[in-house]
């Protein structure tokens, strides 16, 4: 099959590779027709590890997708040939502990696409659980179903959180999952969410929606600008999604007296963190590690209209231009959010 391969890193190739194919019961084949380019697989294609997940061998990319299901096994009742769907591209051990308690996302035995050693989806076709094959409205196009998985780590975030209706948040970074985010906390019930970034051309699309607001780093600090619009007193929520060690190390200071922080954003090394700041407010400390639960309610609320992804969507390129698509991506344009590839 056809598909774009990692050989390693630094070097990528649309040619025939050997792909799982063989359909059971529990699953359905899928033609695909819209990927994501995600950071992650920017991230193997330049440095060819993230963390201990190391390229050893060549690899299928892609992991955010949306296609039409060609064929269903036989234990599979809630899709049918036709239908257009998304998939979770995460399949934990549904007998881990971790699954029993619901935190699937966690469960050390999880296959999760373009993680090596495992094929993603960038490729004509594919073979999925039908458990994690979700059938989508039909006012939800393929491109925002491709959406589908990043705005769904900000959904487990925003959940991590904990809003409650009228909260104000603070989100550092803005970048797709700093977006993402702020989105979710909206739709989750915060009153107002603000992104800080250096990177005016991104602050400039995610401030064109109701309920965010914007601050350039480079021309005030988060905590003067959390402060501006909580008369001091801080955010309820703040959401870290940069990976940034100063932002991290910043935490507390954005942060209200009993309220929330969320480390959504991954360092590529240990990086320093105040924990005698977080202790004198007593703020609560969550983590996130993709998300569990949560894509039918994004569906949902890409399907009610109350996000709107479609302005996120910067590029869309043909399967055969995927190389370009992924170059594009390396270059990491202040204007550039979200680069699709459509099959």
């Amino acid at each position: 099959m056809r598909a774009l391969v990692l050989e390693e890193k630094g070097r990528l190739a649309l040619r025939d590779i050997e792909m799982p194919h063989e359909l059971g019961p529990d699953d359905v084949r899928i033609a695909i027709h819209t990927v994501g380019v995600c950071g992650s697989d920017v991230h193997y294609y330049t440095h060819g590890k993230i963390g201990h997940f190391v390229v050893n061998e060549p690899m299928v990319l892609g992991h955010e997708a949306s296609g039409t299901v060609a064929e269903v096994g036989a234990n599979v009742s809630h899709l049918k040939p036709g239908d257009r769907v998304c998939m979770e591209p995460g399949i934990p051990d549904p007998n881990s502990r971790a699954s029993k308690l619901g935190i699937y996302n966690v469960d050390p035995a999880v296959r999760f696409w373009a993680t090596p050693p495992i094929h993603g989806c960038l490729a004509p076709e594919v073979v999925h659980p039908g458990s994690y094959t979700y059938k989508l409205p039909d006012q939800v196009t393929f491109a925002e179903a491709a959406m589908v998985e990043p705005f769904a780590i900000g959904m487990q975030a925003s959940l991590r959180a904990g809003i409650r209706p009228g909260d104000i948040a603070v989100v550092l970074g803005a970048g797709p999952i700093g977006m993402m985010t702020a989105l979710a906390a909206l739709a989750g019930g915060c009153a107002q969410v603000l992104v800080v970034d250096f990177a005016q051309p991104k602050l400039d699309i995610i401030g064109k929606y109701d309920g965010i607001t914007t601050a350039n780093l480079g021309d005030t600090t988060a905590k003067e600008a959390v402060a501006a619009l909580t008369d001091g007193w801080g955010a309820d929520i703040v959401f870290e999604c940069s990976g940034a060690a100063p932002a991290v190390l910043d935490v507390p200071n954005l942060a209200r007296p009993g309220g929330a922080a969320v480390m959504v954003g991954m360092p590529v090394e240990p990086v320093p963190m105040d924990i005698v700041g977080l202790q004198a407010k007593e703020l609560r400390l969550e983590t996130v590690f993709r998300y569990a639960n949560v894509y039918d309610r994004a569906i949902a609320l890409i399907a009610s209209g109350k996000v709107d992804l479609k302005p996120l969507i910067t590029a869309t390129y043909a399967f055969e231009d995927s190389i370009t698509a992924f170059d594009r991506a390396v270059e990491a344009k202040p204007t550039d959010v979200k680069i699709q590839i459509e099959l």
